[in-house]
């Protein structure tokens, strides 16, 4: 090649390089939630000396020199609010995305770089977030138009290393990162320590969350028949083992629940079921004599318990491995994310049957006893929701109430009731404007004074012995206009609808929303929430397989002892809201189709009344 084809080219390619990084220096820099507290601190943080600064400061230097024990440096660093069980609602000891910001709220992915720090989160925490963040951390949407690969693409170079610890984020989500981060020439890296756990003296276990017996009267069936019939369906899909790891599912298999994360009664803890053992990853300080007996740890069969020691399921699997041939590895369903990137990347692919969990079904289906108890359970609910707006109409004059005062008188009464175990979900109270935010939750930094001038939606739910509630009123404690009446009661027919409907068994979850969303949509509106969702009995408040939403391509159908929430809402913007949702039961209506197909029945369990003064103006 001669010498002067050989400058056009090295001309060629100078100019190539100087428009890439031209391009990369113009791009515009995403831009998220307007922080109107920040507006005037550009570049300056709200407290210079705060902790927060200093832990982000700590982490960037984590960042540079911890992550090269497991190899080259990275450059930025994600991290979601989740646990190694990919539970939204977290202990104290694993809000590693709290400690690091001082968010306080969940359904969160954090992401760091040397020179900016953002966070992702769901529209009904940006406010909360906007009070709580220092202006070093820019916010943004979890369904806006910004991904954290673009944000990443506009702090760094191509070729850098992104960073993420895998048994904190789903599998799934996993390759979609990898996918969206290498379309801006990033790499996405396992950093199997925890950047924050080298930050963070993380505090220690409550030695009092010792794991508890679900009674036979509540549970209606014993542990050993349930791990038999998963046994039967592992054999059925030709698997060797099984990793479980939603906690939901083990307090179920096993009929054992805890304390160790908020509004769910579990215990932090895996299990694995082959054909001839039972192994149990738990932290010894939650046993007890009396669950030794309850799990049989004393005998060497099948139908006896192995305990071992939580962080021995890594070893446990790669020696395993030498013997399963095939391992049932939990896929995503609806609400259940499946397993970690980390389960799936300490199993051979060869290995791998991804497959939803079997007892995800065994679950729904509630038996006789647990039917009866959540009937039990709304019983005893719907007395506290009931006492407390009683007492609240009575002195809603002579005191001043705000939505967190309000809170917490319906919070004390609920967890005064015989048997109650605590809440089911946080408790959001909101108010006027408040009330017309579908995700509004309420909290300190959000707080309002409650009037009789416009509508309080509360929404709650509690746990019981007997059963799991989930529950969402709207009341006004003045008179209402023409325009709140309408709104009621275009919610109130849909709710009413579904309650009373009968419908052949072949009828997808999907299919019934139109019934409850057909009279808003009537006033030319739409709520933007689920239907409905399945809930547990003394368990999860939501629970898969069931979702109703006529944007979900389920292939699940309802059946006979599923218990699903209903609910319904209009929110006109800057005024005011309405929403209501009750638990319904399916029921078998004893009833077929002309070609033999049974027709399914709902009936609502829920107890508390809806409010008198907005009923009206019914549609014909």
């Amino acid at each position: 090649m001669t010498t002067s084809k050989w400058i056009w080219i090295w001309i060629c390619r100078l100019a190539l390089s100087i428009l890439l990084v031209s391009c990369f220096v113009a791009a515009e820099r995403p831009t998220g939630y307007h922080r109107q507290i920040c507006e005037y601190r550009k570049g300056k943080p709200l407290q210079p000396n705060s902790d927060y600064r200093s832990r982000l400061l700590a982490l960037r230097e984590q960042m540079l020199i911890r992550a090269t024990v497991e190899g080259p440096q990275i450059f930025g660093y994600i991290l979601p609010s989740t646990d190694e069980h990919l539970n939204e609602e977290v202990a104290a000891r694993d809000r590693r995305l709290h400690y690091l910001s001082g968010y306080t709220g969940n359904r969160a992915f954090g992401a760091i770089t040397q020179s900016g720090a953002a966070i992702w989160l769901e529209r009904r925490f940006a406010q909360q977030a906007d009070g709580e963040l220092d202006c070093d951390w820019e916010i943004f949407l979890n369904d806006g138009n910004v991904s954290i690969a673009d944000w990443m693409g506009s702090q760094l170079h191509m070729k850098k290393r992104i960073g993420a610890d895998p048994q904190l984020v789903p599998h799934h989500l996993w390759l979609s990162w990898e996918r969206e981060l290498a379309a801006k020439f990033l790499k996405l890296v396992r950093v199997n320590t925890n950047l924050v756990d080298m930050i963070w003296d993380r505090p220690e276990p409550p030695k009092h969350h010792v794991m508890e017996e679900q009674r036979h009267e509540f549970a209606g069936e014993k542990w050993q028949d349930k791990v038999r019939e998963l046994r039967d369906r592992l054999t059925h899909l030709g698997c060797d083992a099984m990793v479980v790891t939603s906690l939901t599912e083990i307090a179920y298999l096993l009929n054992i629940r805890g304390t160790d994360i908020p509004y769910t009664p579990v215990v932090k803890s895996f299990v694995i079921v082959t054909h001839k053992n039972i192994y149990l990853y738990v932290d010894k300080a939650k046993m007890s004599f009396n669950i030794d007996m309850h799990l049989r740890l004393d005998c060497f069969n099948e139908n006896c318990v192995t305990y071992k020691e939580y962080d021995q399921i890594w070893s446990d699997i790669r020696t395993n491995l030498q013997i399963w041939k095939r391992v049932l590895i939990p896929a995503p369903c609806v609400q259940e994310p499946g397993a970690s990137e980390a389960i799936y990347s300490a199993v051979p692919p060869s290995v791998i049957v991804e497959h939803i969990s079997p007892i995800i079904f065994m679950r729904a289906q509630k038996n006789s006893y647990e039917q009866e108890g959540m009937r039990k359970a709304h019983i005893r609910d719907g007395a506290a929701i009931c006492e407390a707006m009683c007492n609240l109409e009575t002195r809603f004059y002579t005191e001043q109430w705000t939505e967190e005062k309000i809170k917490y008188e319906v919070e004390l009464l609920r967890l005064s009731q015989s048997n109650a175990k605590g809440l089911s979900l946080r408790t959001v109270v909101a108010y006027g404007e408040h009330s017309a935010l579908p995700y509004y939750i309420s909290s300190n930094v959000t707080n309002i004074e409650v009037s009789d001038q416009s509508l309080l939606v509360i929404e709650s739910g509690g746990q019981y012995l007997e059963g799991t509630t989930d529950v969402s009123r709207t009341y006004i404690f003045g008179e209402p206009t023409r325009d709140m009446k309408r709104a009621y009661t275009a919610v109130l027919a849909g709710i009413l609808h579904i309650s009373n409907l009968i419908f052949p068994a072949s009828v997808k979850p999907s299919g019934v929303d139109s019934v409850v969303r057909a009279k808003v949509w009537h006033e030319m509106t739409d709520y933007p929430q689920e239907t409905g969702h399945g809930i547990g009995a003394y368990g999860s408040v939501q629970e898969p397989p069931i979702s109703v939403s006529y944007g979900q391509n389920s292939t699940y159908h309802f059946k006979q002892g599923y218990f699903f929430s209903s609910e319904s809402g209009f929110y006109k913007r800057d005024d005011f809201g309405v929403r209501i949702k009750n638990v319904l039961e399916v029921l078998d209506s004893g009833r077929t189709t002309t070609s033999g197909e049974h027709f399914l029945a709902f009936q609502a369990v829920t107890l508390v009344p809806y409010e008198p003064k907005l009923r009206g103006l019914f549609y014909k």
